[in-house]
């Protein structure tokens, strides 16, 4: 009896345990139901409030258009106006001049015929001086009615037309943007964005990417990429701090952006490269990102590190060259296990590099295969990963080499394969470069 209620018992507390286990699964598909809600009634009410205001400001700016067309429209019929009655009113105040004239004249006519014989010679005779002096027979031209302005207004009904047909395809709704970001990936001072079209009726000709630190109520976005690439990486991030990420796109043939992505958070733990200060014959920019071979020396080609073995298997290294100067077949750039003091070279023992003329060197030998020369604009990439982790045989204490690394270099349009060979474990490595000649400018991430 006690065996089955021991049996019961057992079955009792994991039937509770996993009661638990799916209370906490579906509370967790309450929160996450919850979030759904809330973004969906936060995104309508900004829909909305963006709706009002562009539509409020738009009608504002509408009004104000037509007001101030009205006014000029106004004036102008004003203007024509006044030039136009100027001259009618200066010709109507010359025929009612002569018109009291006339009536004056008659008046003293008449008077004159009635006066007595006495006075009658006189009167006649300064009644016709008056006559002759006033040019009865001389009359003001008056304009015809067709030689003067008859003001119309012409109103091109068309307007409300194309106004009605554009406002009817003004803005528009949408449940989804047509561009989501795919994937974070912490970088060495920064983060690889990556993001897909979601909305294959979409064509996209540019895409654009900002991001802002997270949690920071007066921080704003701040473009990052602009362009027709689906991946960017973001430099210059603090490190263990997170920070938020959106993408937008612009249609083929349009103008404006399309609606935001859903903010993604990504961070980086990692360091930023750096290059090592003090070395000499370097000039580093205020990040240590950047290194510029200041000075020529034909006897001595000294080789500038990391400032620590910042690069770990599994990510990639890049050098992009921004300035070039004279090509040397000791030039370097590469990856070593150690920051080897007084070396000239990265082609040396315990380094991979790539001389400036696309030689590749692996622990000092030079390969068979070579990449492209090194240019202005030219990007020069390194990849890793462990292939053995312990010792294959002996022999390969002989060839100096106990652990194996796959390599792969980049650069232009193609790229080498190899294994290297090294005597010790490492999970970080240095980077270094080395040019003969000034001029050479590198920027490493």
């Amino acid at each position: 009896m006690s065996v089955e209620v021991d049996v019961m018992l057992q079955e009792a507390k994991e039937s509770i345990e996993a009661a638990q286990n799916y209370r906490s699964e579906l509370q967790q598909r309450l929160n996450g139901l919850n979030q759904a809600r809330k973004q969906v009634r936060g995104s309508s009410g900004q829909a909305r409030e963006a709706l009002r205001r562009h539509f409020t400001e738009l009608q504002a700016a509408a009004s104000q258009l037509l007001t101030e067309r009205l006014a000029t429209l106004l004036a102008e019929v004003d203007a024509i106006e006044a030039d136009s009655v100027k001259p009618l009113d200066d010709c109507q105040s010359l025929i009612e001049h002569g018109v009291g004239q006339a009536d004056e004249l008659l008046r003293e006519g008449e008077a004159a015929l009635r006066c007595g014989l006495g006075e009658k010679e006189d009167k006649l005779g300064s009644f016709t001086k008056k006559a002759m002096h006033i040019q009865l027979d001389s009359l003001p031209e008056v304009p015809a009615l067709v030689d003067v302005p008859c003001v119309s207004a012409q109103l091109d009904d068309s307007l409300l037309g194309l106004l009605r047909d554009r406002v009817t395809r003004l803005g528009s709704v949408s449940s989804h943007p047509p561009v989501q970001i795919e994937e974070l990936q912490e970088r060495p001072g920064g983060t690889l964005v990556r993001w897909c079209k979601v909305d294959e009726d979409f064509t996209a000709a540019d895409y654009r990417l900002q991001y802002r630190r997270s949690g920071s109520g007066g921080s704003q976005y701040e473009d990052a990429y602009i362009g027709r690439d689906c991946e960017f990486l973001v430099l210059h991030l603090d490190p263990h701090t997170d920070y938020l990420f959106r993408v937008c796109a612009r249609g083929e043939g349009r103008t404006e952006w399309s609606p935001w992505s859903i903010p993604q958070t990504g961070y980086t733990t990692l360091a930023p490269h750096e290059w090592c200060p003090g070395t000499e014959g370097y000039i580093l920019s205020s990040r240590r990102n950047i290194a510029l071979r200041s000075d020529s020396s034909q006897s001595r080609c000294p080789v500038l590190y990391s400032n620590a073995p910042t690069y770990f298997c599994g990510q990639t290294l890049t050098f992009k060259m921004s300035a070039a100067g004279q090509m040397d077949r000791r030039d370097s750039l590469g990856v070593c296990v150690d920051s080897g003091r007084g070396e000239e070279s990265l082609q040396r023992d315990q380094a991979v590099c790539i001389s400036t003329n696309g030689a590749v060197f692996v622990n000092g030998k030079e390969m068979t295969n070579q990449l492209p020369a090194i240019t202005v604009g030219s990007a020069v990439t390194f990849d890793m990963e462990v292939v053995n982790l312990f010792p294959i045989s002996n022999n390969n204490l002989s060839e100096g080499g106990n652990f194996k690394l796959r390599v792969t270099i980049g650069s232009g349009n193609r790229e080498v394969v190899f294994d290297w060979l090294v005597d010790q474990a490492v999970d970080c490595l240095f980077f270094g470069c080395s040019f003969v000649h000034s001029g050479w400018k590198v920027l490493v991430f």
